[in-house]
């Protein structure tokens, strides 16, 4: 299940962090192989008014009208609730342990921006010490036609049967992040807070959701009259999960001290959020369980007839 194949990606630059906050990207979202390809994206997408020239970066997704932006909600929340068994116990381990992680446990995973890391790497630590054979997956990919270079850093779990088969399953400890954008509407908001905090599941299951969110996100950014970035296209999106990846166990790098690089801070802010947001949603599974029950129930002779685990999209 490895590939040790890396894609080349562009030089290193300084971010125009103020930029990056007018578009919806978080410091951190992006590392220094990236960083090149972001500046030119956002300098070259402000310089021409947010709209000449985005045909070539942006989604081709229709402009002839506003999305049903309550209709995708729908959608989302059917996505989030249509899980195997195996990835519903193997979301509920991922919780207890981010759960159980303190700020003491995370160290410094990399020379340069840790940019949650140190969390990933604890966390496999967490999961191998269950049982789990989890690694932190680093993928890369070059700038082609509709997709700017880039990389991304998740987790898998990888998990081989009796049959000799494997199952590949995607752990994302900051998933609605990568769909954050600005000026986004109130309906917008509400349904990015449907999406999983922690994305735990089959890729498959995962790129269900991306197509989803660009419609809503272009919607979103239309009735403020701005275009989809370049960044938020289902391309890049697509490209973070579906690239060529390497796996590890551990860190590359070695020897680090937490007092040489004092921007680990952030990664401190980012446990206490994830954490705090973690809370939230499980505390709002447990209300809405029942209903989620009901539903459920509803479907249960359409599920009999399908050979699959999953739902049919």
């Amino acid at each position: 299940m490895e590939c040790r194949v890396w894609v080349t990606a562009g030089g290193n630059n300084n971010n125009n962090n103020n930029n990056n906050n007018m578009w919806g990207l978080r410091g951190g979202e992006f590392s220094h192989e990236s960083e090149h390809d972001l500046a030119m994206m956002v300098s070259d997408f402000l310089e021409n008014g947010g709209s000449a020239g985005t045909e070539s970066w942006c989604s081709s997704d229709s402009d002839s009208g506003l999305a049903d932006l309550p209709h995708l909600a729908e959608r989302i929340s059917f996505y989030k609730h249509s899980v195997a068994q195996y990835e519903n116990d193997l979301l509920s381990v991922v919780h207890t342990l981010i759960l159980s992680i303190n700020e003491t446990d995370l160290h410094l995973a990399k020379s340069g921006p840790c940019n949650g890391s140190c969390i990933r790497f604890y966390l496999i630590k967490l999961l191998r010490l269950s049982g789990y054979d989890a690694a932190v997956c680093a993928s890369r990919w070059q700038g082609s036609g509709k997709v700017p270079g880039g990389d991304h850093e998740y987790i898998d779990v990888v998990d081989c049967n009796n049959s000799g088969s494997s199952e590949r399953l995607i752990i994302d400890v900051d998933f609605r992040s990568h769909f954050e954008i600005a000026r986004a509407v109130d309906s917008y908001d509400r349904i990015l807070n449907l999406l999983p905090v922690v994305y735990v599941g089959s890729l498959t299951r995962l790129k269900q959701f991306l197509p989803i969110m660009v419609e809503a996100s272009h919607s979103s950014l239309k009735q403020n009259s701005m275009p989809l970035p370049p960044w938020r296209s289902l391309a890049y999106l697509q490209a973070k999960w579906n690239s060529p990846y390497q796996r590890q166990s551990t860190p590359g790098e070695k020897n680090l001290t937490y007092t040489n690089f004092p921007g680990h801070k952030q990664c401190h802010e980012h446990l206490k959020r994830l954490q705090s947001l973690l809370h939230s949603e499980i505390e709002a599974e447990r209300l809405l369980k029942p209903m989620n029950n009901d539903n459920n129930g509803r479907r249960l002779k359409l599920d009999r007839r399908r050979p699959s685990t999953f739902w049919a999209v």
